[in-house]
């Protein structure tokens, strides 16, 4: 019997063990914005999903990630985007004028500067990261890879 309990205790740890590490709940960051005014998640429009993306301005797969977004972008219109970097804020304008991402009222972009509150509350290794929370502000799906553009915008409508 005691042997048993044993197996089954080995099993469940195992178990929690591959559970996903995705925290549930939005990142408390704190960015300092492209309109140069800092952000938290509380300035977040309640009862509206929200599109979290961790990025690097000079990053190929983040570049192609906002490129492949820009002819659907309209999908995208009814989700707030918090485009979230380390990088200096000069770089995170730059980015945001040479994408046209000012167009879009729903994004907003900034840098966490070197807090890495952000990279450390969701472990990152790789950019970009998105996490896509509903309206309530649960998880509802997170790529650690860049997803197709299509499998994005079905989360966002489940979102």
């Amino acid at each position: 019997m005691k042997r048993l309990i044993f197996v089954f205790t080995l099993l469940i740890a195992a178990g929690c063990s591959n559970a996903q590490t995705t925290p549930p709940v939005i990142a408390p960051y704190k960015i300092l914005t492209t309109k140069d005014v800092y952000t938290t998640p509380a300035d977040l429009k309640k009862d509206k999903p929200v599109m979290l993306i961790y990025f690097a301005p000079d990053c190929a797969h983040c570049q192609k990630l906002i490129n492949d977004m820009k002819p659907v972008m309209k999908s995208f219109k009814d989700i707030q985007v918090v485009m979230i970097t380390f990088t200096d804020i000069k770089m995170v304008k730059s980015f945001q004028n040479d994408y046209g991402l000012t167009a879009w009222p729903n994004f907003t972009l900034g840098t966490e500067g070197y807090t890495y509150t952000v990279q450390k509350y969701y472990q990152l290794k790789h950019t970009p990261y998105i996490a896509i929370y509903d309206h309530k502000g649960k998880l509802v799906q997170a790529y650690e890879k860049v997803p197709e553009i299509k499998d994005l915008i079905a989360t966002v409508k489940k979102a």
